[in-house]
């Protein structure tokens, strides 16, 4: 009796767990959603392709409203793309080439404003795969994405003479840290380290300071810390480990989260997005060589990584989790297998090639 029983109790321990319940849609929540899609330049058309092509192989329930005449060196945002955001609420988007100097205000700066897209999120962590100097690397620094040094308020006093304003509001401060704590206590997260100057900006980072404070209080269970930027910028290269979640005023973070890319594993592989009360703008996390060199774009050799993982957070945001989860784990399978990458990650594969490796490893 014992022995006919072996082969059945073997039978039950190899057996394949059933696949977990792991969201309950609401009625309706299959029906395709639009998405408003901007190439914009350098190897942004590249890489939103990309994207393009595994939502396809995916069967995402979304699709693309593509704006293509859209680039960094316009005046102004055209009133076709934000009706578009507003009414699809969601937007996939390249880099936008900010004009350095001159009179031009950066079209990423008047899309934050105009749709209110206060809380910058950018997701820097160690891929599996990735040789890189600091292991153990998992950060997600939250910005205040519309006030600061980034108010666009300069002007010139007398020839030779310029003034530029850094403005801190309560207001904008505490919806941040209320942003980042949620963020932290819904994603188990059990730190959050807000960073300032406020040693010398005494009232304007002093005030943001206040504020993170009152929001700390209400979460006893997160564990609150502050750190001087300088000071974070050396234990960010030192010991990255030691941060969890960051929440930062705008200039302040723009650093923090490009350094933070660099040691993770650099700009080509950091997912990122941008939100706010109604509306979320989707692209690569950190900012420097978002737009790329032109000679990645001539050779089609770019990084789609990014802006494919970044796809996976709007997804989730779009309440698809399942296909996020699936999207995600065919581009780790591919950086961990290490036959396809691209020449910033060591290899020498195109974009069409990495592309490839993804639609081939989709469960």
């Amino acid at each position: 009796m014992a022995r006919r029983s072996l082969p059945i109790l073997k039978q039950l321990l190899n057996r394949k767990p059933s696949r977990a319940i792991t969201y309950m849609p609401r009625p309706g929540d299959a029906t395709a959603r639009a998405v408003t899609l901007i190439p914009g330049d350098g190897i942004g058309p590249l890489v939103t392709d990309a994207v393009e092509q595994v939502m396809h192989a995916l069967h995402a329930p979304i699709y693309f409203e593509k704006h293509e005449n859209i680039h960094g060196d316009m005046n102004v945002v055209p009133p076709e793309l934000l009706e578009s955001i507003r009414v699809n609420k969601v937007c996939l988007k390249g880099g936008l080439k900010t004009p350095v100097g001159g009179g031009v205000h950066s079209l990423n700066m008047q899309l934050r404003k105009e749709l209110d897209l206060y809380a910058s999120l950018v997701h820097c962590f160690n891929l599996e795969g990735l040789n890189t100097r600091h292991q153990n690397v998992d950060i997600v620094v939250i910005r205040e994405n519309t006030e600061g040094e980034y108010s666009g308020l300069e002007h010139e006093v007398v020839p030779g003479v310029v003034e530029s304003l850094k403005v801190i509001t309560k207001f904008c401060s505490e919806r941040i840290a209320q942003y980042a704590f949620e963020y932290a206590y819904l994603n188990n997260r059990k730190t959050v380290t807000a960073v300032h100057k406020a040693n010398i900006m005494k009232l304007a980072d002093g005030l943001f300071l206040e504020s993170c404070r009152e929001v700390a209080s209400k979460y006893p269970s997160i564990k609150y810390n502050e750190i001087i930027v300088d000071n974070c910028c050396m234990q960010l290269v030192s010991k990255p480990e030691q941060f969890d979640v960051m929440v930062t005023p705008n200039l302040y973070g723009n650093l923090v989260a490009n350094t933070a890319a660099g040691i993770a594993g650099g700009t080509g592989v950091m997912p990122g997005g941008n939100v706010g009360g109604s509306h979320a703008v989707f692209e690569q996390g950190a900012s420097a060589g978002n737009v790329g060199e032109q000679k990645w774009a001539d050779r089609k050799t770019a990084n789609p990584v990014a802006l494919l993982l970044s796809s996976a957070m709007m997804l989730r945001h779009l309440r698809f989790p399942s296909f996020a989860d699936r999207l995600e784990t065919a581009v780790k399978r591919v950086i961990a297998e290490g036959k396809y990458r691209t020449k910033d990650l060591g290899g020498s594969s195109t974009t069409q090639e990495v592309v490839d490796a993804v639609i081939a490893n989709l469960d």
